[in-house]
């Protein structure tokens, strides 16, 4: 299966919020026409409405579609999954980007001889800059993996899990991450005020200086750890900073460990 038998079967997508719209915006612009997709969405937002005009299905499904998206949220899972039923079996692969959702539902609703692929992006998709964390069942090949890393491509980056027990820990750091960050925009912004700098000024600093330092740490060759060190002059105000940060009761290292596990732990909960 390749992008070629999704053109020509056609491509179901099964809830067009965010997340969806981000997908299908990386789709058309990488040349999948809008006459090939399938979209299921309730209330329809304008710009989907925009691509209705351009050929893209608002109702109706495909005979056989290569593929179902399913992007739906999980609360409605149980209502949304049932009406595409009658494509389990084999000749449609099922890719879900819908959280806490395992991949024995969609073996239950679906049949074990159905393919699903279960991803877990985040929402830097919504700018092409996701990562998405991917594992499959039996019943993926090869084939559908790299369907799926070709789909999910389109907002980011993929890596591929051993098995659906990492899920959760991705969750937690990958697809919960982002809320960490933002909220140290917030506080790093609140601290720099709190110093006598005015709110838009502090929150400007804040927002670039993460958005930057996130950058420098992707496109350097040098570990995060050793760009750390190199921001710190012994004794100079990041030491001092450092100090606070590091403290191994009560700063980050210890902070970040106890929320990545909560946010693991809940979704081992959700998925039970």
């Amino acid at each position: 299966m390749d992008m070629e038998t999704i053109r020509r079967r056609g491509l179901v997508l099964l809830g067009c919020g965010k997340m969806g719209s981000a997908m299908l915006a990386g789709w058309l612009a990488g040349g999948l026409p809008a006459a090939s997709v399938w979209v299921r969405e309730p209330s329809p937002s304008d710009w989907l409405r925009a691509r209705a005009a351009e050929g893209l299905h608002l109702e109706g499904l495909p005979e056989a579609p290569a593929i179902v998206l399913v992007a739906v949220k999980p609360q409605v899972m149980a209502e949304a999954l049932p009406a595409l039923a009658r494509f389990g079996g084999g000749a449609t692969l099922f890719l879900s980007v819908a959280a806490g959702t395992p991949i024995r539902l969609y073996e239950e609703v679906l049949g074990a001889q159905t393919p699903v692929i279960r991803a877990m992006p985040n929402t830097p998709a919504a700018i092409g800059r996701g990562i998405t964390a991917i594992c499959g069942n039996a019943r993926a090949t090869e084939a559908h993996m790299a369907l799926a890393e070709a789909l999910l491509g389109a907002v980011g980056q993929v890596v591929r899990l051993s098995g659906e027990q990492q899920m959760d820990a991705v969750t937690a750091v990958s697809g919960s991450g982002p809320a960490y960050v933002f909220l140290l925009i917030e506080t790093l912004a609140a601290a720099g005020e709190a110093e006598g700098l005015p709110a838009d000024l502090a929150m400007r600093l804040a927002r670039a200086t993460v958005a930057g330092a996130g950058a420098l740490a992707e496109a350097s060759a040098e570990s995060p750890a050793q760009l750390r060190v190199n921001v710190t002059s012994p004794g100079g105000t990041t030491a001092a900073a450092l100090k606070v940060l590091m403290d191994a009761q009560r700063g980050f290292p210890a902070l970040l460990r106890e929320a990545v596990h909560a946010a693991a732990e809940r979704g081992r909960e959700l998925g039970r």
